[in-house]
């Protein structure tokens, strides 16, 4: 049996073909092209379905199942995305839409579609396939550009009376700091995401004049990204160690918040930051344990580096019916 997974973004759509072993036998890749009317980036996105199947060298009458992750408030029940910034939909019916250009060929009536919130699906993929394999209980956040968290209760994600349930991204850890793309201040979005870390960053590169990282970045703040203080603290620098050391503070106070409420068996942490690995690891796990509610229980969450990297949204979209049947 297989399953197709498509993990539609505001830069590419991504589609894979998965098996039964999470395994994913054909992918393709196309531009979304945005800002553009839906239609025509759902035609693509069925599009990519079709390019995966025809590079994992099997027929669409060999697919059961197809998910969708999407970025944005979605409707899993009527299929439609009520508001993604980043497509610029609003109240679009993904699937009913996605369901004309898939059977297009009359070779897809029987397969049913699936859709949710992309952060959601990759942690379905991490649950299923990656860091969270084996656990009941588990969470999967995401630093890039924002703070993506997926939250899996029970072996079942956790959306809320109205889907739009685990952001932690969006709950707050400095009272009156930092605006939020959200319209709050001081989220965990803003200070643990690559875009708060460079804020931080820039900060203090205006503090530190005599700082390592102007260096780094040829003397243009705009060229700071998210490995600038990190890679200033390799080289000793006294101001990219406390860029570091601030960020990592955030970073471990927004998972010990997830840990003290949902005390899962794994948490994960993905994302473009996650590739610094134990730099990041093992300073955030001793701080969360330090701080940690649960200090004196017998088991305690496991904090991991994410393990499937892209692939996460393909595989977690393409098993979205284990959590709708």
């Amino acid at each position: 049996m297989y399953y197709i997974g498509i993990d539609l973004g505001g830069t590419n759509i991504a589609a894979g073909v998965v098996n039964e072993k999470y395994e994913i036998i054909g992918k393709s890749k196309i531009k979304t092209g945005c800002p553009r009317p839906a239609e025509e980036i759902i035609a693509d996105t069925a599009k990519a379905a079709k390019l995966a199947v025809q590079n994992a060298q099997i027929s669409l009458s060999d697919v059961k199942y197809i998910g969708i992750g999407s970025p944005g408030s979605i409707n899993p029940k009527t299929g439609a995305i009520t508001f993604s910034n980043n497509l610029n939909f609003e109240n679009v019916p993904f699937v009913d839409i996605f369901k004309k250009y898939i059977n297009s060929e009359n070779q897809a009536a029987d397969i049913r579609i699936f859709i949710e919130n992309d952060a959601n699906a990759a942690a379905l993929g991490e649950f299923l396939a990656g860091a969270g394999k084996g656990t009941e209980n588990f969470i999967a956040i995401t630093l890039g550009t924002g703070v993506g968290s997926g939250i899996i209760v029970n072996k079942k994600l956790l959306t809320g009376c109205n889907y739009a349930g685990g952001e932690l991204g969006h709950t707050v850890i400095v009272t009156d700091g930092a605006a939020c793309t959200c319209g709050r201040k001081g989220c965990f979005e803003a200070y643990a995401s690559a875009t708060g870390l460079i804020r931080l960053t820039k900060e203090k590169m205006l503090e530190f004049k005599d700082s390592l990282m102007w260096q780094l970045v040829g003397g243009d703040i705009n060229a700071v990204d998210g490995l600038t203080a990190y890679d200033a603290k390799r080289k000793n620098d006294k101001a990219g160690m406390e860029v570091v050391a601030d960020y990592q503070k955030y970073v471990a106070c927004g998972i010990t918040n997830a840990i003290n409420i949902f005390q899962p068996e794994v948490l994960c942490i993905g994302g473009g930051i996650s590739k610094e690995g134990d730099n990041i690891l093992d300073p955030v796990t001793e701080l969360v344990y330090s701080q940690r509610f649960s200090k004196n229980t017998e088991k305690q969450t496991e904090i991991k580096i994410a393990s499937l990297g892209n692939d996460a949204g393909i595989i977690g979209a393409a098993y979205l019916w284990q959590q709708n049947l």
